[in-house]
């Protein structure tokens, strides 16, 4: 018992090499979790049939995961070498990854190059919170042309719409060109949801611009979307009549 488990001790520590049924277990290595062979233990990796320890340069530290590693916070990775302090510019403040190069500009500014730029807010216009893209947006009711923040022209009948930088026009109107025009209704039609078109009532159908009665045959009736017929059951439509089957 005492043999067996100095043996699985060594195995699972990597001091001494073990015959496996694919080979042996080099030092500082152990058995595969999965399957036969060996991985190298938690801050070695693998070089050819040994695991060489990882080096980890001054101000560097050994990933989760145990096979690489990475620069301390303030410090940035050069050549995959060493860790060399971040050198912030002014109006500046340490980042979070390697994807801002170690640092990000304050609010108000933006990255030029190796510098921070202040950002010109045109009028009417309010910072956002964000490091990349245009970092400023239009005040409501004022919409983005090129660098600047222009009034939305907002025509009789119509209204902001909710996002502040467009209009829509209101119930009973339709939107053409910068207009809002009055939605013109035909008989025996009502508004639609939207407000800014027409529907035919129950028992009729659309026509060009106008609502004609639905001419419903002996065996038909008029259907779930109340603008179509169909034939009762025992009943076929064949063009404007229902013939027995």
């Amino acid at each position: 018992m005492h043999l067996l488990l100095g043996v699985a001790m060594n195995i699972a520590c990597g001091i001494t090499t073990q015959a496996l049924a694919g080979g042996t277990v080099p030092d500082n290595a152990r058995a595969s979790q999965f399957g036969a062979g060996w991985d190298c233990m938690w801050g070695y990796r693998r070089v050819e049939e040994h695991c060489e320890a990882i080096r980890v340069p001054a101000e560097g530290y050994l990933e989760s995961s145990g096979k690489g590693w990475e620069c301390n916070r303030g410090f940035a990775k050069v050549d995959q070498q060493r860790c060399v302090k971040v050198k912030l510019p002014a109006n500046a403040y340490l980042g979070d990854s390697w994807l801002d190069r170690g640092w990000r500009c304050n609010r108000g500014f933006r990255k030029a190059g190796d510098v921070c730029a202040p950002i010109t807010l045109p009028a009417n216009a309010y910072l956002l919170d964000s490091s990349y893209g245009r970092q400023w947006e239009c005040e409501r009711g004022f919409h983005v042309v090129g660098e600047r923040c222009v009034a939305v022209k907002v025509p009789p009948y119509g209204y902001l719409a909710a996002a502040g930088d467009d209009w829509k026009c209101e119930r009973g109107f339709h939107k053409q060109g910068e207009t809002c025009l009055t939605v013109a209704i035909p008989a025996n039609a009502y508004l639609d949801s939207g407000g800014g078109g027409w529907l035919c009532e129950r028992g009729f159908r659309q026509v060009l611009s106008a609502c004609a009665r639905l001419s419903v045959p002996p065996n038909g009736y008029v259907d779930y979307s109340g603008n179509e017929w169909r034939c009762v059951d025992g009943f076929r439509k064949r063009e404007e009549a229902c013939v027995s089957e």
